[in-house]
């Protein structure tokens, strides 16, 4: 009798569909465990569309953007404007190519150094998160592995990002359903922004809020990214949004249901984090991921989650609730 393996995922493909009047969701693959899908969303705006974030880039990609385009009647050429939510590969991976083939701008918040100082200098990036994760306590046969690992695949983008406007409080972007106005929502990366379109109170969520809850932040590109991820709840709480269409997942209706669905998420994570340091030994972060996640901190998850749990720390010590030493590595108390 031989071994059996599992089957490989199959991938998805790139699907369209109509959500309301004048707006269309478009689903597109990407190549992440856990992570199959994230969502493009078009918008009627006179004789084209405005297209809010496009999908990482791999081979095919743009194919499976085109796919999702035309099967809501629209094509890439009917790009007048192409937004992005925030400087994650897979909401503008494709950028540089849809400017380049539509001539359409691209507007971002302008704090994108966090993908763009990768991209402009991708061995400068891996030395310091190799280095980061050796403080935290990652021992050297997988952080060896990990960072071969991350030196083989690609960044995910199509071209260099070049924002021709700054995504800022003040702009709008107009639309055939209205005007769309820019909230900045740090917290899940640091250049995210959500829009809003308050007559109809609807909210253009990016990842700031998803139709599951999951959370993840950038560590170490501002002082708090948990601090201001709640700030950004608080901030979205008063716009009294009655639809989310969001980065990934279906479009959802209960938005006050879910922002305090993120901030049970946020407290129960501290919590646990809490009781990883409760003992009278200062312990690694590294350790300290492992802890709270037990069972779901694996190969495949651990350096998003060391990410996430370097995060919390750092909120614990913004409260005065914890401290760690500058060893190699260092460790929390």
């Amino acid at each position: 009798m031989t071994a059996m393996t599992a089957p490989a995922r199959r991938r998805e493909l790139g699907r369209g569909e109509r959500v309301l009047p004048g707006v269309w969701r478009l689903r597109l693959p990407l190549p992440w465990p856990g992570v199959p899908h994230c969502n493009a969303w078009a918008l009627a705006a006179g004789d084209g569309i405005v297209l809010v974030d496009c999908g990482m880039h791999e081979l095919g990609s743009f194919a499976q953007l085109e796919r999702a385009l035309e099967m809501v009647d629209l094509r890439l050429e009917d790009v007048r404007l192409l937004v992005c939510t925030h400087a994650h590969v897979d909401h503008c991976g494709e950028a540089a190519a849809i400017v380049e083939r539509t001539g359409c701008e691209l507007w971002m918040h302008p704090n994108h150094a966090h993908l763009t100082a990768q991209a402009a200098d991708p061995e400068a990036t891996l030395a310091r998160r190799i280095e980061v994760a050796a403080q935290s306590g990652v021992p050297e046969r997988p952080l060896r592995a990990w960072a071969q690992a991350r030196r083989e695949q690609s960044l995910g983008l199509s071209g260099p990002i070049e924002p021709d406007r700054d995504l800022v409080p003040g702009v709008t972007v107009q639309t055939d359903l209205g005007a769309w106005h820019v909230h900045e929502t740090p917290g899940h990366a640091p250049s995210h922004v959500c829009l809003h379109l308050p007559e109809r109170r609807i909210l253009l969520s990016g990842d700031h809020l998803l139709g599951r809850v999951s959370l993840y932040f950038d560590f170490g590109y501002t002082p708090d990214p948990v601090g201001e991820f709640l700030a950004s709840l608080d901030k979205v709480t008063g716009l009294d949004a009655r639809l989310a269409l969001a980065g990934h997942g279906r479009p959802f209706t209960d938005v006050p249901g879910h922002i305090e669905a993120n901030r049970a998420l946020v407290a129960e994570r501290l919590a646990a984090v809490r009781a990883a340091l409760a003992g009278n030994e200062p312990t690694t972060a590294y350790e300290v991921a492992r802890a709270v996640y037990g069972e779901a901190f694996t190969d495949a998850t651990s350096a998003w989650l060391l990410n996430k749990t370097l995060c919390w720390l750092t909120h614990l010590e913004q409260l005065g609730e914890t401290s760690h030493t500058g060893d190699s590595p260092g460790r929390w108390s």
